[in-house]
């Protein structure tokens, strides 16, 4: 059996703002420090140790893995950066509050912009000073102005099968630093979600993830390595995020 560690980073500064971040590299708040600093304690308590370790090219999901390797001893370990891991492009929607965005739109607008599987937000221009295509940090990339959680997928999961399964069938031990959609596409793949039962799954920060695999790679159980009230007030504030009732 071969177990693989998926972390949504942090508390970012914009999380605590409520407000849309998507592509924006925004970094951790000081609540997000300390909750990637719990999630390597936890992490080493429960005995994990790790090979390799992926993340996207944001930084708060890079700072988030480098705190916890900190606190595994292990800033060694080998990290592959790809845009494909980057949290799902929300469009002219990123740096809007999520709870006046709901105001204005509706909640239920905002619920499928956020959480629906083949709804895009409103696209950001070309020549919009936001776009990454002016970013430097993505180099012979077309990067998209939105996304919705479909093409969010359709990276990371071509992702996934070129550059992690290889090395799961090497019986090698990772941990992936990524964001809330691009986690979300990973785990509707994994476990076979619908595109209906998709918009209710939150993922909260800076708690471990735990993904256990047979020998052909197949999911066979998944548990956060939380207690219970605590995975539970994690996951509700998340959905709660645009004033919605759960």
């Amino acid at each position: 059996m071969t177990k693989i560690v998926l972390l949504r980073h942090g508390q970012s500064l914009w999380n605590k703002a409520n407000r849309f971040t998507g592509w924006i590299d925004v970094d951790l708040s000081q609540r997000g420090i300390d909750e990637a600093r719990a999630a390597g304690k936890a992490l080493k308590e429960a005995g994990f140790e790790f090979d390799l370790a992926y993340t996207s090219h944001l930084k708060r999901s890079i700072r988030t893995l480098w705190l916890v390797m900190e606190e595994l001893g292990q800033t060694y370990l080998p990290v592959d950066i790809d845009w494909r891991m980057n949290e799902r492009h929300y469009g002219k929607l990123q740096g809007l509050n999520k709870k006046e965005t709901a105001d204005k739109h509706g909640i239920e607008q905002v619920h499928l912009w956020r959480r629906g599987y083949n709804v895009r937000p409103p696209a950001l221009s070309e020549d919009d000073p936001q776009h990454p295509r002016h970013e430097h940090r993505y180099p012979g990339l077309n990067p998209p102005g939105t996304e919705s959680l479909a093409d969010t997928l359709n990276r990371v999961i071509p992702y996934w099968h070129e550059k992690i399964v290889p090395q799961l069938k090497a019986e090698k031990r990772i941990i992936i630093s990524a964001h809330g959609n691009s986690l979300r596409a990973l785990v509707k793949h994994l476990d076979s979600i619908s595109d209906e039962a998709i918009m209710e799954l939150n993922i909260p920060t800076g708690i471990p993830l735990i993904y256990e695999f047979n020998q052909q790679v197949k999911a066979i159980d998944h548990y956060y390595l939380a207690d219970e009230s605590t995975l539970n007030n994690a996951v509700k504030e998340v959905a709660q995020q645009t004033g919605a009732i759960v």
